[in-house]
């Protein structure tokens, strides 16, 4: 009898040595997202049948970089450019909204590009906004995206599809895109790797318009704390304007809250509820919710306030449109937005410390709508709708 107790004691212990490193760091992994991923019921995953989906196919993983593929593969399950790993390998897909310079939607059966990035490779390489794509890499498009497709799933929400055509458009790092476009009887090859593109080397530009109205775009920097004193700069030379557009076009990126609020402050005169925050207590089967404010700092800025925003609006910038919008601040202008869920957090694997970040709070405008769900008071179709649409400002 003791020896029985004694094997029984150590069988757990055997267990646990025999799993390699990879398939510890994916229970891990699975266990982290099962306890604090915010979305798992608002997307309605099934997250246990993810696990035996993937678990059994660790046996064939021997390598940290087919380790990462594999988890990179695990992610489609999530659905949602707001879940990352934090290394890549050169095969792996470039990240979206960030790495992306197309939208493409599926209409009536075709795909068609519906936005275009501007400066970016699929402009400057002559791919037009209502281009009918009928093949990506040569290849049929319908069967590559299964390869994004959530694996649990029997049917497919929009969601999933627009998913799966935002990562194949996006493409990889290490094979340059080819995308034939139907047009006018005829089939023509676009090369968006091609180009060469020049990125901006400022965190803003500012400019007048007119007399009237100034412009300030802010170019992929809201993570980054010294775009707060450029910003007030920019602001303070345009207080005697009486409209000021800030162009969030160009903010995939997102950032964090101490730009954003630094960015709102200037605008209000006191304290402002600008977003919604909401916590799972799992454990205790209750919530926490609370309210966020924007504090005013220097002089505020009294006239008309336009943001503009778009498909490459993500995370931080969409939280400065539902704020600007919450604190009834600014006319919000632009197509559906990015659509990055939640506040993020990040986790590192204990075994190949393989870092990856999830969201661990949902966000709300104040009237209680889903950030990813928010649409501008001016919706256009398309970035160009949008930039139309300032043109007409006095």
């Amino acid at each position: 009898m003791k020896q029985v107790f004694v094997l029984l004691f150590l069988l757990p212990s055997i267990l646990s040595f025999s799993q390699t490193k990879y398939e510890k760091d994916f229970v891990e992994f699975w266990n982290d997202v099962n306890s604090n991923y915010a979305y798992l019921d608002q997307q309605k995953i099934d997250w246990l049948k993810v696990r035996s989906i993937y678990e059994p196919k660790l046996k064939a993983v021997n390598n940290n970089n087919a380790f990462l593929q594999f988890m990179e593969s695990v992610l489609n399950e999530l659905h949602n450019g707001h879940i990352s790993l934090n290394r890549n390998l050169d095969a792996s897909n470039k990240l979206v909204p960030s790495g992306q310079d197309i939208r493409v939607e599926q209409i009536g059966g075709k795909y068609i590009i519906t936005d275009i990035r501007k400066g970016f490779g699929a402009e400057l390489s002559g791919l037009k906004i209502g281009q009918e794509i009928i093949n990506f890499n040569g290849k049929d498009i319908k069967e590559q995206l299964v390869n994004f497709m959530p694996k649990y799933a029997t049917t497919y929400t929009p969601a999933m599809n627009q998913y799966a055509l935002d990562m194949l458009f996006a493409g990889s790092h290490d094979v340059k895109r080819v995308i034939t476009i139907h047009q006018n009887g005829r089939s023509n090859d676009y090369y968006p790797d091609s180009p060469v593109v020049k990125r901006s080397t400022t965190r803003l530009d500012m400019k007048r318009l007119s007399k009237k109205t100034g412009y300030i775009r802010i170019n992929n920097s809201l993570f980054d704390n010294n775009l707060i004193a450029e910003f007030d700069k920019a602001v303070d030379e345009l207080l005697n304007c009486d409209n000021i557009v800030i162009d969030l076009t160009e903010t995939p990126s997102g950032g964090n809250t101490t730009v954003g609020r630094s960015i709102m402050g200037r605008f209000i005169y006191k304290p402002t509820a600008y977003q919604q925050h909401e916590y799972d207590e799992k454990e205790f089967q209750t919530k926490r919710l609370w309210v966020e404010y924007a504090t005013p700092r220097k002089q505020h800025f009294k006239g008309k306030v336009y943001i503009l925003v778009g498909h490459w609006t993500g995370s931080m910038g969409e939280g400065l449109a539902i704020g600007f919008d919450g604190m009834k601040r600014a006319t919000i202008v632009g197509t559906k937005m990015a659509g990055l869920i939640g506040a993020i957090n990040g986790f590192v694997m204990s075994e190949t410390k393989l870092g990856y970040q999830i969201p661990t709070e949902r966000l709300y405008h104040v009237n209680g709508t889903p950030r990813e769900n928010y649409l501008p008071k001016i919706k256009t179709k398309n970035i160009n709708e949008t930039y139309d649409f300032i043109k007409k400002l006095p």
